[in-house]
């Protein structure tokens, strides 16, 4: 079981980080008006656990604060992941 645990840690601290760097090349290109990251993919990567990363991104960087979707989504997200990172580390 540790080893469950420690696997599950991992995943989301690299998922995070993937999340947050995301969050600042897409600022970056959009800065320079070069090809951008797709949204699509930015949701991909906070919904497969990367949003503390992409929200604190989002913040750090100040990219997509005026998107409602990104704005109120990713909050959402990070509770939701919170609640089940939590319930799968009493399960586990």
């Amino acid at each position: 079981m540790e080893t469950l645990t420690g696997i599950l840690y991992l995943y989301a601290i690299v998922i995070n980080i993937i999340g947050f760097i995301i969050m600042g090349r897409d600022k970056r290109k959009a800065q320079r008006n070069e090809y951008r990251i797709k949204e699509s993919t930015l949701w991909q990567v906070a919904i497969l656990g990367g949003s503390i990363g992409a929200y604190m991104g989002m913040k750090v960087y100040r990219h997509k604060t005026k998107h409602k979707v990104f704005a109120f989504g990713f909050p959402l997200l990070v509770m939701l992941h919170s609640v089940l990172f939590i319930w799968l580390n009493t399960k586990l």
